[in-house]
């Protein structure tokens, strides 16, 4: 799945939890271009036509365009006369009988990734929670797309030179990346998300998994980390979990390999295709 396919997914879903939380009739956004200052919508849910479909929006202009410039949510009451927002889209926006409307802002590292619409075909005020539930939803997909760029970051990191041996540096970082992220999987509320993200550890792995080798998901979580050299204590703080526990999922893992020590938890693990 392409970043700009993956990011169009997420956009879509959160336009289906925009009206629910809020419960505005329809909703619309779309990501801003790469490279250039304007958005496009390319999502749409709840809408009667097709006049908004495709639609760039350069940035500064319309209520859109105000918030990607801003990087904060924008709202009119209605939209075809009011006097805070230039009028470049009126043709679409009056196909579509949108009325009031509320733009948020996506906004990730300081950057505004897209725009998310929420509209009424009549004219009455959005009020604090309107905007409030809006931005929740806003933050989702923030969350989503800080997750993808970082797994995208790891990925690229880790991918080893041909000339690089096993043993090299390079597949140290190989390691550490595939530890880094099963870390961030359990954040991932996502479940499409977060099994894509499993996905793209398991590409790491030097092997498909032998029949009958298996650990339950934190048993690998701690085995990939002390896989890359980190202690029990430094386990725990990339988990989030008590040094007892990783412990704990540190003897199951070794009983299930047959192995008597970390390392000979790890090496078994890696003959068996677990861990890269």
């Amino acid at each position: 799945m392409t970043a700009d396919v993956a990011g169009a997914v997420d956009i879509g879903g959160a336009l289906v939890r925009l009206r629910r939380t809020t419960g505005l009739p329809l909703a619309f956004g779309g990501l801003v271009e790469p490279g250039r200052s304007q958005m496009r919508i390319s999502e749409l849910s709840g809408t009667r036509t097709d006049s908004l479909r495709a639609l760039a929006v350069t940035s500064g202009y319309g209520l859109g365009g105000k918030a990607v410039a801003l990087a904060r949510p924008c709202a009119v009451t209605d939209y075809s006369v009011s006097r805070q927002i230039s009028h470049e889209y009126d043709v679409q926006v009056a196909a579509e009988g949108i009325r009031s409307v509320l733009a948020v802002p996506v906004v990730v590292r300081r950057r505004v990734r897209g725009v998310l619409y929420g509209a009424l075909r009549s004219a009455q005020p959005l009020g604090d929670r309107t905007l409030g539930a809006a931005m929740a939803v806003a933050r989702d997909v923030e969350q989503a797309l800080v997750v993808r760029d970082e797994v995208r970051e790891l990925l690229a990191a880790a991918r080893p030179e041909p000339a690089d041996t096993e043993h090299g540096a390079v597949w140290e970082q190989v390691r550490e990346a595939h530890a880094a992220l099963r870390a961030l999987a359990p954040r991932i509320t996502d479940p499409g998300l977060r099994a894509e993200l499993l996905a793209a550890c398991g590409l790491l792995t030097a092997a498909r998994p032998t029949a009958g080798a298996s650990l339950a998901p934190r048993e690998l979580d701690v085995l990939s980390w002390v896989a890359a050299g980190a202690t029990n204590a430094a386990v725990a703080d990339r988990l989030g979990l008590r040094p007892e526990t990783v412990k704990g999922y540190l003897r199951s893992a070794m009983r299930k390999l047959g192995a008597h020590t970390r390392g000979e938890a790890v090496t078994a693990a890696r003959r068996a295709g677990l861990l890269p």
